[in-house]
């Protein structure tokens, strides 16, 4: 925070602290002292920084109250500063849920117009529970611009500019596959935080502070853009945004334009998150080393399925078959995880950890586990749901005391239909509309009346078919949205077109379950975004119930895209990585 502040002008600096799993620590939390439920570390940064702010006339608008907003600004007010705060509550819904009577955590996601509201009454700091991540972002600029309920393409271009930013150097070159093309001064720096200079029509310039390494491109900003989103319509409280409608280019250095977005009316329903107590898990981590992996671990697996008890969920995770002849034990090893859930911490504490150490002088050569036996741990699930907006009535705090509940939407989106069942409509709906785009963008080179895109494996041309790494001809950004993994794959912008014709007319739900086996029994949703040169693909349910839950290697899909683009695929020939050098 000191840092941004410190870095160059800004007019508001904002901060989302909600990550679907941060709102399952803020509960456990409050089960322990019903005062906390708020981001502490915020609170720390604000209590630094907030004189600071102060004196350069700079607001700060984050989401950092959690479960407790009314805590968090009360613990600000009690910094003795000057500073005026506001608060934004309204989202959390527990005990108040039919359908989720016993959950930890429920909120809905509110959007940016009470956010709006307490700037326009002169609050110098905002803190709110669980508004959408991108609200932090469209809350200023309403307030800034003096944009109205029905402005809908502002709205939607606010959002496309907070979601680039709300993740902080996701934008600027962190966890971004083409890092290798930043150069060493940029990478040898603490990355800079994206900064979004918003224009009145909603039009966006991301960049970042000077002297602040990282880099902001057309690439790093769509790998922000295609991150944890669900199809081509993104449903926010406020506003309906048309990804297929983002244009993005660069305008200097370090500056990328976000221009031609479009909204439509939000749905008439909000969104929830959901998080309830699982139970507990454990795991145990045995060490295979040498000939006969695959026998060594056959061998323990019937040993301990004879012995662990009937009733815990249990997962073997896979393993790699190490290289022979390795110089070093290490790289002669891999690893094989046991993991068990169940509602009964006994069922996973002793009954599974004596077996598998039982075992020590009983099982493979060379059994090892990497740690001593742990106790059990308790999981959270996630879900989602939905409400009417009348059951989840947003409420500012102002500074002077008073209240002010923020009006619904005018007009709401087919009325009759849930966000859920509008996202799952729209990706059934995006192919034809993409043909149009891709048209129109001149990215495609079929002429009009030619075949539709295949729906199985594109045919390939006659004769030998390279094959090639994936990442070899596009990036990759992956993450989690409950227990659906989110992989969004493109073509660099130094890749000429044919690249993205060829992605956009392979990538295909049987596609992805070759290329990821893992997916092979999973539902999958791909979106064409050809504007963004890339798609978007959901694979539903591969994080099982959401990452405090999954006993996934990689229970964030954080490395989903990278593997991905490991993966060799057979591409045509005049698009191998020599033919387009």
């Amino acid at each position: 925070m000191r840092d941004m502040l410190e870095g160059g002008r800004l007019d508001v600096l904002t901060g989302d602290y909600l990550a679907e799993l941060t709102m399952l620590i803020l509960g456990k939390d409050t089960l322990k002292d019903p005062t906390t439920g708020y981001a502490k570390t915020f609170l720390r940064q604000v209590a630094d920084c907030l004189d600071l702010a102060l004196q350069r006339d700079v607001k700060i608008v984050s989401n950092a109250g959690g479960l407790n907003p009314a805590g968090l600004a009360a613990a600000i007010e009690a910094l003795g500063t000057r500073a005026k705060v506001a608060y934004v509550d309204g989202d959390d819904l527990r005990g108040r849920l039919d359908s989720h009577p016993d959950a930890l955590t429920a909120n809905a996601y509110l959007g940016a117009f009470g956010i709006a509201h307490a700037l326009d009454a002169g609050a110098d700091i905002v803190v709110t529970g669980r508004v959408t991540d991108a609200s932090v972002v469209v809350g200023p600029a309403i307030a800034h611009h003096g944009w109205k309920r029905d402005s809908y393409d502002e709205l939607a271009g606010a959002v496309v500019a907070g979601h680039v930013i709300e993740c902080g150097t996701q934008a600027t070159g962190g966890n971004f596959s083409g890092f290798l093309t930043m150069s060493p001064q940029a990478r040898a720096r603490p990355l800079g935080f994206p900064v979004a200079e918003i224009a009145v029509d909603g039009s966006s310039i991301i960049t970042k502070q000077d002297e602040t390494g990282g880099t902001v491109t057309v690439d790093t900003v769509t790998a922000q853009l295609l991150y944890e989103i669900q199809g081509p319509l993104y449903l926010g409280p406020d506003v309906t945004t048309d990804l297929t409608s983002i244009r993005l280019s660069e305008v200097g250095i370090d500056r990328v334009a976000i221009s031609g977005v479009t909204g439509t009316p939000p749905p008439a329903t909000l969104k929830v998150a959901v998080n309830s107590l699982g139970g507990y898990r454990n795991s145990a981590e045995f060490v295979l080393t040498g000939p006969d992996i695959d026998a060594k671990a056959a061998w323990l697996r019937d040993q301990l399925d004879a012995e662990l008890p009937i009733g815990p969920d249990y997962t073997w995770s896979t393993y790699r078959i190490p290289a022979p002849d390795s110089p070093t034990e290490e790289g002669a090893a891999c690893i094989l995880r046991l993991s068990a859930r169940a509602a009964d911490a006994d069922a996973v504490g002793r009954a599974l950890t004596a077996p598998a150490i039982e075992l020590a002088l009983a099982s493979y050569p060379g059994f090892h586990v990497t740690a001593p036996p742990g106790r059990p741990s308790p999981f959270g699930i996630y879900k989602a749901a939905y409400v009417r907006r009348d059951r989840a009535p947003e409420t500012v705090h102002l500074p002077d005391g008073s209240t002010y509940e923020v009006p619904s939407p005018l007009d709401y989106a087919e009325a009759s239909r849930t966000s859920a069942e509008a996202s799952r409509t729209s990706a059934e709906t995006s192919r034809a509309s993409a043909e149009t785009s891709r048209a129109a963008s001149g990215v495609t080179t079929r002429p009009t009346g030619a075949t539709p895109r295949p729906t199985g494996p594109t045919p390939r041309p006659t004769g030998a078919t390279p094959r090639r790494a994936l990442g070899e001809l596009v990036y990759a950004r992956s993450g989690d949205k409950g227990g659906d993994a989110n992989l969004g794959l493109w073509a660099p912008q130094w890749r000429p077109d044919a690249v993205v014709e060829w992605l956009l007319d392979t990538v295909t739900p049987e596609w992805v379950r070759a290329l990821l086996p893992e997916a092979e029994d999973l539902a999958i949703d791909i979106t064409p975004l050809p504007h963004l040169r890339g798609v978007n693909i959901v694979i539903h349910d591969l994080l099982g119930e959401g990452v405090a839950a999954s006993t996934r290697f990689d229970p964030q899909a954080k490395g989903l895209g990278e593997w991905a683009r490991s993966r060799i695929v057979e591409v045509p020939a005049e698009l191998s990585p020599e033919e387009l050098l």
